[in-house]
């Protein structure tokens, strides 16, 4: 894992942030590894609707898989700044959460809206462990989303 930091660092430096401007923290129960930018420079990744940010986290994906391939690991890299992507993050599970309630409750389907790749991720991954809950994604590109399904437990 210390190479992957070290890989995610160096580019951030490249994006001209320096190693006093982000900190490095792992979130073990999320297999996430947050890397916080804390500077006044931090705006210029949440202009344009954060399109700056997300694209650096695009980047720190691509660069972390090849690594995480190599190990069989299932961390998460997140570039955060302003604490944008950590409410994001909560928020998607906080809605994955309340429909994986509903598909229970109704014991049903429930779709969500459309979603970016990125974002079906984080919902897959956070519903992926409940054992009487099934996720697909369905759809064709800007309409791709998410249905979450009730499924029966199995009877010994």
């Amino acid at each position: 894992m210390i190479e992957l930091i070290e890989n995610i660092t160096i580019l951030l430096q490249h994006a001209g942030f320096g190693k006093d401007d982000v900190s490095v923290s792992h979130d073990e129960k999320a297999g996430i590894v947050w890397f916080t930018i804390t500077t006044n420079n931090a705006h210029v990744l949440l202009a344009k609707e954060t399109e700056v940010l997300s694209a650096l986290n695009h980047i720190a994906t691509k660069v972390s898989e090849r690594y995480l391939k190599e190990t069989n690991n299932r961390l998460r890299v997140v570039i955060d700044a302003g604490g944008v992507e950590r409410k994001k993050i909560e928020n998607l599970r906080s809605i994955a959460h309340m429909m994986a309630e509903r598909a229970r409750y109704f014991k049903s389907t429930v779709a969500l809206d459309a979603m970016p790749p990125y974002d079906r991720r984080i919902v897959h991954e956070f519903l992926a462990d409940l054992p009487d809950i099934a996720t697909e994604s369905k759809g064709e590109g800007r309409d791709r989303h998410i249905v979450v399904a009730y499924k029966e437990p199995e009877k010994l």
